[in-house]
This record gives C-alpha cells, sequence and structure tokens, in this order.
C-alpha cells in the first residue's frame, strides 16, 4: 500500500512537470505574441547586428519580450543573428518569428530613374536599401571596376538602366553596381547591339545621345524623330548644337550653381567645354542625365527622314516643329522666341 502511495505521487508529480512543460512550451512556441494592431509589421536588421539590437527592435512588437527571449535562446538564434528585413504578422507565434527572421529575408523593390548624376542615383538607392550613399559612390566610381568595363567617370551613369529591380535590403554597395552591370548586359541584348552597330555607335555613345533626346523632349512618340535629326547631323558632321548640352556645361561652372536655365542665350552658347555642342562637333563625352528607357531605343529605332532643325512649339506646348532648312527652322525658332519674350523669360 505505502509502495503504492508513493508511485501515485511519482504520477502526479510527473503529470505536474508535464503540464508545466506544455504550458511553458505553449506560451514559449505557440501562443500569439505579437502586440501590434497592423497586419503585419517589418523590422530590419543591419548587418553585424547582435540579438541585443534584434531584440530593441521587437521589443516594441512583442507582449513578451522574455518569453521570446527564452525560446530564442534555446533555438540558438542568439548566436545566428541574419541581416535582412523581416516580416512579422500579426498572431505570429515566438516560434513563427523565430523563423520568420532567421531564414525568410524579404527581397524589396528598388526603383529609380531620372537620375542626373551618379551622387543623385546613390542617393535615390541609398534610401531604399542598407548600404548608404557615400559607399554607393565610392563603388560605382571604382576606377579599376570602370575600366575593366569599359566605363569612365563620364559614361558610369549610362550602366544604370532606369526601371524597378528586386534585392535584398541588406544588399552592400558592391553587390548593388555588380548587379546592375549584369542588368545593362542583359539590357544590350543581341538585337540592341545590331541596331546600334547599324547606326555606327556602340552602347555607350548611344545611351549619351539618348540623354540628349530625353532632355529635348519626354513625348515618348516624338523622341524617334528627335533622335533622327540628331543622327542626320552625325551623318553630315554638323555639330548637334543641343541646348540642353549647354545647359549641362554652365552648371558645372560656380557661376551657374544654384540656378535654373530657362532660356539658352548666346552668352552660355560661348562656354568652353566639351559638352558645348554648339562649339564641338560629334557627341559630348558622356550622358548628361540618365535617359529613360524609351529614349534609348527611340535612338536605336530613330525615324528616317530629312529634318536637320527643330525648335519648341508654343502652340502646343511640350512638343517641337521641325524643319529641313535653316531659313525654316530660323522662322520655327523666332516663334518660340517671342513666346518667351511674352511670358517674361528672359534668362
Amino acid at each position: 500500500m505505502y509502495f503504492k502511495k508513493i508511485l501515485l505521487a511519482i504520477v502526479l508529480l510527473g503529470l505536474v512537470v508535464a503540464a508545466y512543460f506544455a504550458y511553458f512550451v505553449y506560451n514559449a512556441m505557440l501562443k500569439p505574441n505579437t502586440a501590434f494592431n497592423n497586419e503585419r509589421a517589418y523590422i530590419y536588421i543591419p548587418t553585424n547586428s547582435t540579438y541585443d539590437d534584434v531584440r530593441e527592435q521587437l521589443k516594441p512588437l512583442l507582449k513578451d519580450i522574455d518569453m521570446f527571449d527564452a525560446l530564442a535562446k534555446r533555438k540558438q538564434y542568439v548566436n545566428n543573428v541574419k541581416a535582412g528585413r523581416y516580416i512579422i504578422k500579426k498572431g505570429m507565434s515566438n516560434n513563427d518569428i523565430i523563423n520568420s527572421i532567421r531564414s525568410k529575408n524579404i527581397p524589396i523593390k528598388v526603383s529609380f530613374n531620372n537620375q542626373e548624376t551618379i551622387e543623385k542615383l546613390a542617393g535615390r538607392v541609398s534610401s531604399q536599401i542598407e548600404a548608404d550613399s557615400l559607399s554607393l559612390v565610392q563603388a560605382m566610381f571604382d576606377e579599376s571596376f570602370l575600366t575593366k568595363n569599359k566605363f569612365n567617370k563620364a559614361t558610369a551613369l549610362g550602366m544604370y538602366i532606369p526601371n524597378s529591380y528586386e534585392f535584398f535590403w541588406n544588399t552592400s554597395a558592391e553587390q548593388f553596381r555588380d548587379r546592375m552591370l549584369k542588368e545593362y548586359k542583359h539590357f544590350w541584348n543581341d538585337e540592341r547591339i545590331k541596331k546600334a552597330e547599324a547606326i555606327g555607335l556602340n552602347p555607350s555613345q548611344v545611351i549619351t545621345l539618348a540623354s540628349i533626346v530625353h532632355e529635348e523632349s519626354k513625348q515618348a512618340d516624338e523622341q524617334p524623330r528627335i533622335a533622327g535629326v540628331y543622327i542626320n547631323r552625325l551623318k553630315v558632321g554638323m555639330p548637334l548644337q543641343a541646348d540642353p548640352t549647354i545647359k549641362f556645361a554652365a552648371y558645372q561652372l560656380p557661376k551657374y550653381k544654384n540656378t535654373v536655365i530657362r532660356r539658352v542665350l548666346n552668352v552660355h552658347k560661348e562656354i568652353d567645354s566639351p559638352y558645348n555642342t554648339y562649339k564641338y562637333a560629334g557627341l559630348p563625352p558622356g550622358l548628361i542625365t540618365m535617359p529613360d528607357v524609351s529614349a534609348i531605343d527611340a535612338v536605336l529605332n530613330y525615324e528616317k527622314h530629312s529634318y536637320y532643325y527643330f525648335a519648341a512649339d508654343a502652340t502646343k506646348l511640350g512638343y517641337h516643329k521641325f524643319a529641313k532648312t535653316l531659313s525654316q527652322h530660323n522662322v520655327n525658332a523666332r516663334a518660340y522666341q517671342r513666346y518667351l519674350s511674352s511670358e517674361g523669360i528672359n534668362k
């Protein structure tokens, strides 16, 4: 009888222990532990973060951070923190959260277009991934990388084709740059390469011309015609005489910093710069802005015509009037100059 009582006590104790263990497992692993009202929350874990860094981000999102700590130690997450962007859904248990932040790095869409310089592109990208703008600029201007891939500082911006791309948030500056090189090579497929060769230009030259076309007109339906004018000029050795290149050259000078040139004047055309296409024939050394893909394809698929001139159309703003002769062009140009004067635009 005494032995049976001892055995019963052991069984009861075992049940209590099992119940406590089950209770602990439920609370530590299976019980919902989120404290936010939205359907989901994101945490961003920087490279080389410690568990304490992660804990600081999680603390306001969880009801019981101590119970989370206990499971994180048991599952050895505290010594295996991984950088990235992670999602925590409302009602997740500690076990679900740990599984998520350990192995489910969520990609993001990195988007950019119309960036005027490498520095501005770096600023735009750094607002979307972990890499800061300084490290991005350094990677993008790395001389060995540029030389190896047949770029230079004047053409480097042309390697970045505007679009939306999928990246992990913790992408480094070098990883971003190298991925964009792959995208550039993918963009310049055999079809585009052949079209460039047919007009006697390489990809960097096409993008340089496209940047001028882009600055002349944002109208995709007009860009091939404008590209055709410049191709015609290049073929006969005529200077491009592109006003956007004059503005670009001017903005490099201290005198024109923090100014907006709305009207190109003769004084601007006297600026001595390789980007001054009134003074120097052929293409400038590099692109003057990041062109849209529509402008790049407009150059590759330029409209074949006999126009050598164009001037902004005061009756249809955003578009241009085209001319085959200088005399007709002068008529069109004077009409637009009169419009600028009537609007009080004198510089």
